[in-house]
């Protein structure tokens, strides 16, 4: 069986859970109301999902905007901490997988340590999130980001330094990407942390090192305790490689279909949102 999803909002309703603020506008007010439009709208999403067949949901990285500064002007596990397990019981009750995916910017192998740090302070928002959803099921995706020269070094430099993030590795699972880091690399860096691999099958089509999808898949699945989560896309052909399409191609969903070793949760990850599945896979929605 295949479980669907998409990320941080829902074009069929106007919402999403990605609302932010400038840094400049840091102020508790402000911060307060983007807070509960995204909490609001995070609410309608999964619910509409339940009733649409969708089972996974990706969180935008702004639910909390700019959690993570030290600039932040309140205490916001307190404050919404309440909110948060409401919105995670639902969830559950609902049947919603629930992830988030920290951007590129969080770099925990770079060789900079003010770099290291607000990475950190990143992915510890992030677990922190998962944590009070009670998301017992929940994701945290991360890239392995650059290489700096030196990918050996590079790979020791991130293992080392989330080797005692307890609460991140929690919910950690490490994605491949279009230019660096083939599947291959990031089972090593997975394998040394105890955490699983997301298999992204455009960034793997680009970048696939000597597996192919069904190899990458094959070797990736067993990483996880409990369902494998497998990222799907399309290139967009008007763009740069590795560029997400408005909707997944028929013939990318057949390819993932074919190489599938097991049942598995897929997100598409499509500029449509919600309406970027292709005609053939609707069907899961409501099996």
């Amino acid at each position: 069986m295949i479980r669907l999803g998409y990320p941080c909002e829902n074009l069929t309703l106007g919402a999403s859970t990605n609302h932010t603020l400038r840094l400049a506008s840091l102020d508790e007010e402000k911060v307060r109301a983007r807070v509960a439009e995204n909490l609001r709208d995070l609410e309608r999403i999964l619910r509409w999902n339940a009733q649409e067949g969708f089972r996974l949901f990706r969180i935008g990285q702004h639910l909390i905007p700019f959690a993570s500064h030290p600039r932040f002007p309140y205490d916001w596990a307190r404050a919404h901490g309440e909110e948060l397990g409401r919105l995670g019981a639902l969830a559950k009750a609902l049947g919603q997988r629930l992830s988030l995916h920290p951007g590129q910017y969080v770099n925990p192998g770079s060789p900079s340590p003010k770099v290291v740090e607000r990475s950190l302070a990143e992915l510890r928002y992030s677990a922190r999130v998962l944590s009070l959803l009670g998301a017992e099921d929940g994701v945290l995706v991360l890239h392995l980001g650059g290489v700096y020269g030196d990918r050996e070094g590079t790979l020791r430099r991130f293992v080392e330094n989330l080797r005692d993030e307890g609460e991140v590795l929690r919910y950690l699972a490490l994605e491949n990407d279009e230019r660096l880091w083939p599947v291959e690399d990031v089972l090593r860096a997975a394998e040394a942390l105890g955490v699983p691999v997301v298999v992204d099958t455009l960034h793997h089509a680009l970048n696939p090192g000597r597996l192919s999808l069904g190899e990458a898949l094959r070797l990736v699945f067993p990483t996880w305790r409990g369902r494998p989560k497998v990222h799907l896309a399309s290139q967009d052909p008007g763009k740069r490689p590795g560029a997400h399409a408005l909707a997944v191609a028929e013939a990318d969903w057949e390819g993932l279909l074919a190489a599938l070793p097991a049942p598995a949760d897929v997100m598409v990850e499509a500029k449509g949102k919600e309406g970027g599945l292709p005609r053939a896979a609707l069907g899961f929605l409501h099996p």
